[in-house]
């Protein structure tokens, strides 16, 4: 490959491409785009804790930190298949740069908002959904880009994984230290951390960059993208299967988990048994680096059975050391799956449109995480907690057996790493 020292170009489609000699993961693009994604990753958890903190400690009311919370994730929501459009049309590094650069405008302003007190919650309001846009901006470029940094796509997703992990552990805890002295400064970090990211990916040399037809309509790069979205049996089934594991199971768990165990154990209890989640996702993030099935999913899917043990062992109302250690098992299944299901995504799809099938299947899964959410508290006083758990538990086995007893996703096989060229950036 000859060099290249200007932006990625577009090209013809091609269904992989191709990465220089070099390490199969700790190549010199995906050290900076590491870097960007940890960085990013540490902002994006901190943020609704730091705003909540606040928020309240401003004297406002609840409901209004509810509101902030609907500004931030519905334009996310509404907007993230829009983002898969523009990065398959501009390149999904162009439109992260910009994301971020909107991010950390985003930052500065909400520093100075908490910095000086906040007296008109619009303006809140606004520089709120202006960061929900970023999110759906930057998140369909974030999963097509690392088959362009790593050879071994698996491996990448696995690190990447455990980054998540350990930033969304350490997000939260450090935004709600800082923010009891003053949430602008929790902004300010912010906005060096996307200050960070912005400059790691701009120093990425990346190689040509499949691109849809020049002169396509964005509307008809949507509907195009649509119809390899439902033209992948495999991968629709998954996110059908999946919608409804999230509305009736994953969804309902987190608030269930806090209203049950905070009550009877404590907040530190709560906070360690979603640190021993936390640490499950990191080892199955570092068994997922090594362990490369030859049918993806399947063994994906297996690891999906030991989720319910956090659901079960919370229904029975077990010693709090037992639920942890079922925490710790259930975090290295789903993070396993986790890994399993990006890799086949970023390793099926062809390049020039895979930023908008990533944010067809972004849009299908995550939007059904506020609606299981919202249902849990009504479902608990309906039933109560310990039947809303078990019947969780028991659809969480019911969707590990519906995604293997499905062909498609069953029989899905893995991709061989892509192997080096001649040539380097």
């Amino acid at each position: 490959m000859s060099n290249v020292t200007a932006p990625e170009l577009h090209t013809a489609p091609t269904p992989r491409v191709s990465i220089p000699a070099g390490p199969a993961i700790w190549s010199g693009n995906f050290r900076l785009y590491f870097t960007a994604r940890s960085a990013g990753l540490l902002s994006d958890a901190m943020l609704p804790v730091a705003v909540t903190t606040g928020l309240l400690t401003s004297g406002h009311a609840a409901s209004t930190v509810g509101y902030a919370m609907a500004f931030l994730l519905a334009p996310f929501a509404g907007l993230v298949l829009v983002g898969g459009v523009l990065a398959d049309r501009f390149t999904a590094r162009r439109l992260m740069i910009f994301a971020d650069l909107l991010n950390l405008t985003t930052r500065v302003l909400l520093a100075v908002l908490f910095f000086r007190g906040i007296d008109q919650l619009w303006q809140l309001y606004l520089l709120l959904a202006l960061a929900g846009t970023a999110a759906a901006m930057f998140q369909p470029g974030a999963a097509s880009t690392v088959p362009l940094v790593a050879r071994d796509v698996q491996g990448a997703n696995g690190i990447l994984r455990i980054s998540e992990a350990l930033t969304t552990l350490a997000g939260p805890p450090l935004a709600g230290l800082l923010a009891a002295a003053s949430t602008g400064w929790v902004m300010v970090i912010a906005g060096v951390m996307y200050a960070i990211s912005a400059s790691t990916l701009l120093a990425l040399r990346l190689g040509p960059v499949p691109a849809p037809p020049p002169g396509d309509s964005l509307w008809k790069n949507l509907v195009e993208g649509w119809h390899e979205f439902r033209a992948r049996s495999w991968m629709w089934g998954v996110i059908v299967i999946w919608m409804v594991f999230t509305v009736l199971s994953w969804g309902p768990l987190t608030p269930l988990l806090g209203s049950l165990v905070v009550p009877a154990h404590g907040a530190t209890v709560f906070g360690v048994l979603n640190g021993m989640f936390g640490a499950g996702t990191v080892i199955g993030g570092l068994i997922a680096i090594r362990l490369k099935p030859v049918r993806p999913l399947a063994a994906g899917a297996f690891a999906v059975l030991v989720f319910p043990l956090q659901q079960f062992a919370l229904a029975f109302d077990l010693p709090w050391p037992v639920l942890g250690a079922a925490m710790l098992v259930s975090g290295i299944g789903i993070s396993f799956w986790g890994v399993m299901w990006a890799t086949s995504v970023q390793t099926q799809v062809p390049g020039e449109v895979l930023n908008r099938i990533h944010a067809y299947e972004v849009a299908g899964s995550v939007c059904m995480f506020p609606l299981g959410s919202a249902l849990a508290g009504p479902a608990m006083e309906t039933f109560g907690a310990q039947h809303v758990l078990v019947v969780g538990g028991i659809v969480t086995v019911l969707t590990a057996a519906a995604l293997l007893l499905s062909p498609p996703i069953r029989g899905l096989r893995r991709v061989p790493d892509a192997g080096p060229v001649a040539g380097g950036h």
